[in-house]
């Protein structure tokens, strides 16, 4: 549930007050245990990595915050954007995800082949995802330029979306186009 309110933090965050990510967080956490009670239990879905249960959920209840809280001001703000030391800051984090998806990934696959086989398939797809935003960075920016933003995108991207079937017996080739 941490993970979940941590991805929603990020969603809402520079919109909403201390109070208000207080009362987001208690709400989240029941919510988020009723979710999983119903997927893992009673639907019997299996989630690797936990993409649907944390990921999707936190991603879609932040959203659904921002939806409810939204004010066309914040829009305006010169605080929004980002600076030098928060892209700097936010490129350090994904280089210790590069380091850790694969362990987050395999950490709740069986044990033996099934972990080896989410370690596997989990870099296959942060290589690929990172080196597609490489091939297309430079060339949809005006600037003509590489842009740090989609690569750390692209890291959460490659790592989330193999997360569902990490352990499942996917090619390098599955992995890749994942």
């Amino acid at each position: 549930a941490t993970a979940a309110v941590l991805i929603s933090f990020g969603v809402v965050l520079g919109v909403t007050s201390p109070l208000q990510l207080i009362v987001m967080t208690v709400l989240e956490i029941i919510i988020f245990v009723f979710n999983e009670i119903i997927g893992r239990d009673i639907i019997g879905a299996v989630d690797a990595g936990d993409t649907i249960f944390v990921h999707l959920f936190g991603a879609y209840f932040g959203l659904s915050v921002v939806r409810v809280l939204y004010n066309p001001q914040h829009a305006q703000s010169p605080k929004e954007g980002s600076s030098y030391t928060s892209d700097l800051f936010s490129m350090i984090g994904t280089i210790f995800l590069w380091m850790f998806w694969p362990s987050f990934n395999g950490g709740a696959a069986a044990t033996g082949d099934a972990q080896q086989r989410a370690i596997i398939n989990t870099y296959y797809s942060l290589c690929s995802c990172v080196m597609a935003a490489f091939a297309f960075s430079a060339w949809v920016m005006p600037s003509k330029k590489f842009s740090t933003e989609h690569l750390q995108n692209a890291t959460l991207a490659g790592g989330v979306a193999v997360g569902a079937c990490a352990d499942m017996m996917l090619t390098p080739g599955g992995s890749v186009a994942i």
